[in-house]
Formats: C-alpha cells, structure tokens, sequence
C-alpha cells in the first residue's frame, strides 16, 4: 500500500502533459509551388528555442514541443524559398493540470514544452511567407494557411470562418 501512495505522490508532482506526452511529436511537411503542384525533397530547415532539425518536404519530422512559434525555411533548386512560422498552443495535458489542480505540475509541462503542440501537417508554398496555427487544425487535414505578417504577435492572427487569417495580408 505504501508503494501506491508514494507512486501517486511522485505523479502528481511530474505533470499530466510530461507523462502523457513525449517531448516531441510528428509534423508532416509539404511543399507546393504557387500554382499548387507538389514538390517533394526540398531541404527544410525547422527551428524553434530547442535547436533545429532537417526534413525533405514530402516527409514526417519529429518536431521538439515548445509553447514558442517555431520557424521553417524549405529551399529547392529552381524555387523561391518557402517560409513559414508555425503557432503552438497548449494541449489536453496542460487542461488536464489545470482541472485536477496540478499547478506544480502545469509549471513543469510549461517549462518542459510538454504541454503545447504545433501543426501536425502543413503545407509550404514556395516564393512566400505563411503562417500555421495548430488551433486550426482538423484531424486528417493540411492545416489552412494565412499569410504571415510578422510584426504581429501571435494572438493577432485569428483564423476566420474560411480559414484565412484576419490581422494578416489576404489568403490566396
């Protein structure tokens, strides 16, 4: 019975998100050129505070969580480069903290990025400047893209009914 309590007792201290999440999670990275034809194997370059990390577009990179935007650049031979910060906004683990009353542990989920989650697939356009914000995002979806202005802060960019972004240049 003791090895119970002293088992919850180290739970409830480690954070709902840091045990139900890794501290990274899958993004699937494409890219179009401005008429819509894809284009896979351009070199793309994704950072965050965490460091960066490499994928050909077409492909699945293992992106490190963070509650700070995150940027892409993907180049291809021939192209314009395509551009595009990347919103995260928390998830059901930094909620989970809240409801059942884990301050110490939302901190560490905070701190950890463990609570926060981009895109799970965007869509590059090359020769311009997006923006994704995984609050948008529907399951089994590229998520919609607006056109970033990055003189805004994050919480300017609103997502309308047609997916475009209001506080920033009209979506294409």
């Amino acid at each position: 019975m003791k090895i119970w309590l002293i088992a919850a007792g180290i739970l409830s201290l480690a954070g709902c998100a840091s045990i139900i999440n890794d501290t990274t999670h899958p993004m699937k990275v494409e890219t179009k050129t401005e008429s819509g034809a894809e284009i896979k194997g351009a070199e793309c370059t994704i950072s965050n505070e965490y460091g960066s990390n490499s994928v050909k577009s077409g492909g699945t990179a293992q992106v490190r969580r963070s509650s700070k935007d995150m940027d892409i650049t993907c180049v291809q031979q021939g192209q314009a480069d395509a551009k595009a910060r990347v919103i995260s906004r928390a998830n059901a683990g930094l909620a989970g903290n809240i409801i059942f009353g884990g301050a110490i542990g939302a901190v560490i989920d905070h701190t950890k990025g463990t609570a926060y989650t981009y895109p799970g697939w965007i869509q590059l356009v090359f020769g311009q400047v997006l923006v994704f914000d995984r609050h948008n995002e529907i399951e089994g979806s590229p998520v919609p893209a607006g056109v970033a202005d990055f003189a805004k802060s994050r919480n300017d960019y609103k997502a309308n009914s047609t997916g475009c972004y209001q506080g920033a240049a009209p979506c294409k």
